[in-house]
């Protein structure tokens, strides 16, 4: 009984045995998770951890591509397919659910296929592992190449490592670490990686690769670099297919001379595009502008600027401030508007100048004989803590440094006014040089009492200035004067002046008048109580105080002349010119417009008639040419009408 019971025991035992074996062999159940072997344990360890813990940033990378992006279309069977291996065989000790497989081994799986030297196929949860020369192909556009992937054929995803290239058309992908899922096309990377893209090299520590969309996000030391152009950035969104890069966050774009600061812009690298937002700006030889919103075109080289515009020039130390800015490089043109202000601060004190619309033009640009026209229309007002200005219109012409202000100028100057038809100021290494007033010129210098004002009038008035003081100042026909000489002593007014003549002359020494000169003059100096009330005020004074910009805020507030105050306009005679008479008459000289008389077409066209016998007409002398005893008279009358003043 003993011998049967061993027996019976040992058959059992060789059952069991089977029993075993047969269990461990792979089916097509449903799969269970993975288990890792040691070898893999130890050869992920070298990234961060096993590939298929790797999380993305939340947001901004592999969940949020995943919820945006669309799904690509499935097949309908879903399993992994090897292919083809030169060896297969189990380990059921140390891989117990891997099929090892070795040489040329091949997997496929919806219309992807893998190559590799050796893998571990975990039929069960319908994944392998890939060890060494493993490349992928999808169609003939996409391909990646690794020494190590971990393949998920539930969730389509693709955890390569270690020299991974990930190519796409004409961009490629190179990095350490690289998950690719082909469900939504997109390749992740986390331990640094580079995109090269037709001439483009675009880096940084984390980003991720749309092969569908082309598109690309990188995170964290971003830096694309182009063959004339260098991107810096911490966030940047590249495009391959259009070569747009859409940085965010500080970011610092160079190109050739130019450097621009960004915190969310957009710039084309191939067509040197930039549209910039959030108080962008752009540096270029000496020149920043400043704005909310910045267009800037590098290739035409034309910028443009919106809402809080800042210009600035830090070599002519100059800066131009409105909501709307815009400037051409090449043909040197510019234009200003919107609560539009030039600012020059090459002096002590800076000077503020508001119009409604600044433009600049630039004649023989690229040559020695640069210059530059600078206009300003439109409700012009002007302050500095020592001079002030308005006019409707000014053009300032680089060329002969002349400022010349029209329609009603006024200049202020501490307790002196001085108006005109048109004001021009001479210039000289930003200092005024010399002042030009031409027509109804006017000049008033307010008193200390502020009751009484030294007035002249003339038709034309010149100022030539030392150190930006005035040292000569000329008054020139129809000269008026009101005067109040001042008791040096004790500062009281002896009386007033009254002086006609036709020119004068003031030489001032320390802003003190120090001598005049008149040729002739007719004048009456009144004590003060017999000052009659008709020589107090010249006949065209005025005092614009009331006009007068109070501060650098105030030149913003228009405030015109007041009815009846403004300039006389004044009908000047113009010069004869020559007409043609087309009525064929006799012309005959006009005494009223003092035109000469002229010949009609028929007569200038047609030769004279001579004789029907053919000789020739005898010529008639006329008083030019035969003086008589009238001749003198005549030349006398002429000459006493050209004496007559016009």
């Amino acid at each position: 009984m003993s011998s049967w019971h061993r027996i019976i025991v040992m058959m059992v035992l060789c059952l069991f045995g089977i029993c075993a074996g047969m269990s461990q062999r792979p089916t097509n159940k449903q799969a269970t998770p993975v288990k890792k072997t040691q070898a893999t344990q130890n050869r992920t360890s070298k990234t961060q951890g096993k590939p298929q813990t790797v999380q993305s940033k939340p947001g901004t990378a592999q969940n949020k591509s995943r919820q945006t992006a669309k799904p690509a279309a499935k097949y309908d069977d879903n399993r992994v397919y090897l292919l083809h291996s030169d060896n297969l065989h189990y380990d059921k000790y140390r891989n117990p659910d891997a099929q090892i497989l070795d040489g040329n081994v091949a997997f496929r799986h919806q219309g992807a296929t893998l190559y590799c030297d050796s893998a571990h196929f975990y039929e069960k949860s319908n994944s392998f592992e890939a060890f060494n020369n493993v490349k992928m192909y999808q169609g003939d556009t996409l391909s990646l190449f690794s020494d190590y992937a971990f393949y998920d054929g539930n969730e389509m995803m693709c955890m390569a490592r270690y020299n991974v290239v990930l190519k796409n058309r004409n961009s490629t992908l190179y990095t350490d670490s690289l998950n690719y899922d082909r469900l939504y096309s997109v390749g992740y990377f986390f331990e640094g990686g580079k995109l090269v893209d037709d001439g483009s090299t675009l880096t940084s520590d984390w980003g991720e690769y749309n092969t569908e969309t082309k598109q690309a996000v990188f995170n964290y030391s971003v830096k694309l670099k182009g063959p004339d152009y260098v991107i810096t950035s911490d966030t940047l969104h590249y495009d391959t297919e259009t070569s747009t890069a859409h940085v965010l966050g500080p970011s610092d774009i160079h190109s050739g001379t130019s450097h621009i600061y960004t915190e969310n812009g957009y710039y084309d690298t191939k067509n040197k595009k930039s549209q910039l937002y959030q108080r962008s700006v752009i540096k270029d030889q000496g020149r920043i502008i400043v704005g909310d919103s910045v267009y800037h075109d590098e290739l035409n080289g034309t910028s443009e600027a919106f809402n809080n515009v800042v210009y600035r020039d830090t070599v002519n130390k100059n800066m131009l401030t409105s909501d709307y800015c815009f400037y051409n490089e090449q043909t040197g043109y510019g234009m200003a508007t919107k609560r539009a202000v030039a600012i020059d601060y090459s002096q002590k004190d800076s000077l503020y100048m508001h119009a409604d619309t600044f433009k600049i033009y630039t004649f023989n640009i690229n040559t020695d004989s640069v210059y530059r026209k600078l206009h300003a229309y439109n409700k012009v007002r002007a302050y500095r803590t020592d001079v002030q200005a308005v006019c409707d219109s000014l053009v300032f012409n680089s060329q002969d440094s002349c400022l010349t202000m029209y329609r009603d100028p006024i200049v202020w100057n501490f307790s002196q006014q001085l108006l005109g038809e048109v004001i021009k100021v001479y210039m000289r290494d930003s200092t005024i040089d010399r002042a030009h007033v031409i027509g109804q010129a006017l000049s008033v210098e307010q008193m200390p009492d502020s009751v009484h004002f030294n007035q002249i009038s003339s038709k034309e008035m010149k100022a030539f200035f030392l150190n930006g003081e005035v040292h000569e100042a000329n008054a020139i026909d129809n000269v008026l004067i009101v005067y109040y000489p001042v008791d040096e002593s004790d500062g009281a007014l002896i009386g007033l002046n009254y002086t006609e003549t036709n020119e004068m002359k003031m030489y001032l020494e320390n802003r003190k008048m120090k001598k005049i000169w008149m040729p002739k003059a007719e004048g009456t100096l009144y004590p003060m109580s017999q000052i009659p009330p008709a020589k107090k005020y010249l006949p065209n004074y005025a005092w614009f105080d009331y006009i007068r910009p109070l501060n650098k805020e105030d030149i913003f507030n228009w405030r015109g002349k007041k009815a009846g105050t403004e300039l006389k306009e004044i009908k000047r005679r113009e010069a004869p010119l020559q007409k043609l008479d087309t009525t064929g008459s006799t012309p005959k000289p006009s005494a009223v417009s003092g035109e000469s008389s002229t010949l009609s077409v028929q007569e200038q066209d047609t030769p004279p008639a001579g004789p029907s016998d053919g000789t020739m007409p005898s010529p008639v002398l006329g008083t030019a040419a035969q003086p008589d005893g009238n001749s003198n008279a005549a030349s006398d009358d002429v000459k006493s009408s050209e004496q007559q003043p016009s």
